[in-house]
């Protein structure tokens, strides 16, 4: 319930919806218009390519190196987005917040990026979705991706005065997400009514447990 219901206070009660899909309470890092479905992948680690493996120590001797390990690494993460952008990839979501040239990349090459998710968060995409999360380093990080969602549509949404992010997922198993947006004067009565709401849900399902057996 917390992961599909949202607060807003300072809007009248009658403002309150039901909204299809989740409502991820953050803005985009990086936001790139697109119509059609949209294939979006999971990561749960940094893009911004490493220099040593784990483990391996790395020197650097010189200014000069070190300059050109810093054209390496962003040649690698460009080659990297651009891989994803061939794959038709047009939305990322990270549960770790990318470096700058990850989010420069991803603008280029028209990503749209949503980073700092909650475990939670991720854990209710996987489960809406059925994939894991994208690993792209490794021995080819120009392998074809299949780990990637289906969103029928990912958008603005301003709550109030917040700015979060839309997304409407093509759902694998019989659960379609719907967000349950609150409305209320403060805070206290937007609590008040989402403590509300979740206790009578919870009585419906234990109801729906009994019938079934």
């Amino acid at each position: 319930f917390a992961e599909l219901h949202a607060a807003v206070a300072g809007l009248p009660l009658a403002s309150s919806r039901v909204l299809p899909g989740i409502v991820l309470r953050r803005d985009f890092a990086a936001y790139c218009p697109a119509g059609g479905d949209l294939r979006a992948v999971l990561v749960t680690e940094r893009l911004r390519t490493p220099l040593p493996a784990p483990g391996v120590e790395f020197v650097v001797e010189s200014e000069g190196q070190y300059q050109a390990s810093l054209c390496w690494i962003s040649r690698r993460t460009e080659a990297l987005m651009k891989h994803l952008q061939s794959n038709n990839v047009k939305l990322l979501l990270s549960s770790v917040k990318q470096e700058e040239v990850v989010i420069y990349y991803a603008k280029l090459y028209g990503v749209s990026v949503v980073e700092s998710l909650s475990s939670e968060e991720i854990a209710l995409i996987r489960e809406i979705t059925g994939v894991s999360p994208y690993t792209p380093f490794g021995d080819n990080i120009h392998r074809e991706i299949t780990e990637t969602a289906v969103a029928t549509f990912c958008q603005p949404l301003l709550l109030g005065s917040k700015r979060c992010v839309h997304i409407g997922f093509t759902s694998v198993c019989a659960f379609q997400p719907h967000c349950l947006i609150l409305c209320g004067p403060v805070d206290g009565v937007n609590e008040q009514h989402a403590a509300a709401l979740q206790g009578a849900f919870t009585m419906l399902q234990q109801l729906f447990k009994r019938v079934d057996l």
